[in-house]
């Protein structure tokens, strides 16, 4: 562990500036350590992450990024930075529909890249900027008012939601923004083209070493977002939904299909650690190599 704090040892579901995040990538090692993580997730919505992977120590990406010794300079004897032994798993969360039922969303771990996902990924952020600026139009047309918002690969509405809490002109809060307007059963919501569930699976198995569930109850009908999970690796055991739970459905389900169980507390900001692995649960789903 990098700390005495208590808590988990992996957090496998962590969100930055990349997608819908606040904290920037670079923050991740720093804040983890903090929250006493050993190894943490970057999982950004339909992105790779800055790094290759599919693991890699957060002291090789940070020398990495760093400016080399001047003339006469040397690093020996530094103190390391905050964060530097922790490990960076490199990840994905990928929305698809399966061909009933709700949208679910899928996490990749330990993602290579590919060709094909990388194809996929342009199109996706392609839509998903068209989307953006349809949404921010309605708000502005809607409020009465105008955003000076970048709407840039990875944007979504938790974008849209932070720039209305923030302008000046409105009492709208984050939550109201998707209560009132960009929910979805809201005016200016949008819909998004997704990957079928199966090209996702199919995607992200060629990609990553560990495809999982996420969030199974978070969604209207657990038990048929489970079912899917039959075709993956592993389901999210381990999250802060915010309310009580009765898990047993999703124990059930790994049971019942030989499951792996991953687990992250799904941070958009800099509190990692809500939910996540022990280390013998982490040891068990780290393939070799991790």
């Amino acid at each position: 562990m990098t700390s005495g704090l208590p808590g988990p040892y992996a957090d496998l579901h962590v969100h930055t500036t990349r997608s819908d995040g606040s904290l920037d990538p670079e923050a991740v090692p720093a804040v983890a350590a903090r929250a006493g993580l050993s190894v943490v997730a970057i999982t950004d919505h339909d992105v790779e992450t800055p790094f290759a992977g599919p693991t890699i120590e957060a002291t090789e990406w940070i020398d990495a990024g760093a400016a080399p010794a001047g003339p006469g300079e040397s690093t020996a004897g530094e103190t390391p930075p905050e964060g530097a032994d922790v490990t960076l798993v490199a990840g994905i969360e990928l929305r698809v529909k399966p061909a009933d039922g709700e949208a679910v969303d899928l996490l990749g771990y330990g993602l290579r890249r590919t060709s094909a996902l990388e194809s996929t990924i342009d199109r996706i952020q392609q839509n998903r900027r068209e989307r953006g600026r349809a949404i921010v139009d309605c708000v502005a047309d809607r409020l009465g008012i105008e955003f000076d918002v970048s709407i840039d690969d990875g944007f979504g509405r938790p974008h849209v939601a932070r720039a209305i809490d923030d302008h000046p002109d409105t009492d709208l809060d984050y939550q109201n923004a998707f209560d009132d307007l960009i929910g979805s059963d809201g005016p200016c919501y949008v819909s998004r083209e997704l990957p079928s569930f199966e090209r996702g699976r199919r995607l992200l198995a060629d990609a990553c070493d560990v495809v999982a569930l996420a969030h199974p109850l978070r969604y209207r009908d657990p038990s048929a977002a489970l079912d899917l999970a039959s075709e993956l690796d592993a389901v999210e055991r381990f999250y802060p939904y915010g309310r009580t739970v009765d898990t047993a459905v999703v124990e059930r389900a790994i049971e019942r299909h030989d499951l792996l169980a991953t687990g992250g507390s799904d941070a958009h900001g800099d509190r990692f650690g809500l939910a996540g692995l022990d280390r013998a649960q982490y040891d068990r789903l780290a393939p070799p190599g991790w």
